[in-house]
């Protein structure tokens, strides 16, 4: 069995000492350049973003996803972790990468195939891959319709708890709910949350929707070990004021558990 890396590690004992973390993820093709992708990221982790996460579900690969990690890597004191649209979002300049099964989708391709598909380039490049368990809830945006999900209705918690311990029992050791990029709907429903939290033994990372402290704050107190935010970064006109308003919200709760 494969032992837990130096960035696994990182996110058990921040979770212990914290209680709930946030991750700050750019998608380096909403931003103009390289170097704005790299100043939003530093910005959000100068404010107490826990990990860095780079990656996006269409075109994020190659030159382009060489120079953003690399960039990154300079600016931020956090891990950078690749968070893949597909087999080409890996660089070596990168700490580690979400290695997803994508638990929903109806195609085998995003559910085993891609990662046999990666598995050796990861090992080559030298970085950590983490296995995740990657659930999708409605109405899914981008992900959705790339990964051919068949959705988790927002009203059904109990399909997202059955997806994730299926994921957990299948020994993914991260398990992930999203609802895509900046759904009209928001986050998932609190309720959502609370039924997977109570699911499983391995954390799990709530993504999509969320730009408010409150909400960030409700999501961690329903039992997320951790959020996602992007596009709140991408749409900032001050990204370190937000992320700084996010962190605080989300390490008071975390604070509650410690």
């Amino acid at each position: 069995m494969m032992q837990p890396g130096k960035v696994e590690r990182y996110i058990h004992d921040k979770l212990k000492s914290d209680g709930a973390l946030l991750f700050a993820l750019i998608d380096p093709l909403d931003h103009k350049n390289a170097e704005s992708a790299a100043k939003s990221a530093k910005e959000a982790c100068d404010a107490g973003s826990d990990l860095l996460l780079i990656g996006g579900s269409l075109g994020v690969q190659g030159k382009l996803l060489d120079e953003i990690a690399k960039r990154a890597k300079e600016k931020v004191n956090v891990p950078v972790v690749l968070f893949p649209g597909n087999i080409a979002t890996i660089t070596a300049h990168a700490d580690a990468v979400y290695y997803m099964s994508l638990r929903n989708s109806r195609n085998p391709y995003w559910v085993s195939e891609a990662q046999a598909l990666a598995a050796h380039t990861v090992r080559q490049s030298g970085i950590e891959p983490l296995p995740v368990g990657y659930v999708v809830v409605e109405p899914g945006g981008t992900v959705g319709w790339v990964g051919d999900v068949n959705l988790v209705p927002r009203t059904k918690p109990q399909i997202a708890a059955a997806l994730a311990l299926g994921a957990q029992y299948a020994g993914c050791r991260l398990v992930i709910t999203d609802t895509g990029s900046a759904p009209a709907e928001g986050p998932v429903p609190l309720e959502l949350v609370k039924t997977v939290r109570a699911s499983i033994d391995i954390p799990y990372i709530v993504a999509g929707g969320i730009r408010k402290p409150e909400q960030a704050g409700a999501i961690v107190k329903a039992g997320a070990d951790a959020i996602h935010v992007g596009t709140a970064i991408e749409k900032a006109s001050d990204v370190k004021r937000l992320m700084g308003s996010l962190v605080k919200a989300v390490k008071a709760e975390g604070r509650k558990r410690v």
